[in-house]
């Protein structure tokens, strides 16, 4: 059974904790990468979202942990 956007709304508002960076870009990259690369942990799974660019040159983006059974 396909994914509908009513299923994604509820899943993403069930996330489990929710992370807000603003780095520069070359850390930024960084961060992400480790998020993107690591494994679930602890029963948590991470998902890079929003990502955008402040007007001083950093990057803005948040991490979303969600539950690795969803």
């Amino acid at each position: 059974m396909p994914f509908r956007p009513r299923d994604l709304a509820v899943q993403l508002s069930a996330a489990q904790e929710l992370e807000t960076f603003r780095l520069p870009l070359d850390a930024a990259r960084r961060k992400a990468r480790e998020v993107i690369n690591h494994a679930p942990r602890n029963g948590l799974t991470s998902v890079v979202q929003n990502w955008k660019q402040l007007p001083d040159g950093r990057i803005e983006f948040v991490i979303r942990h969600f539950s690795a059974a969803d």
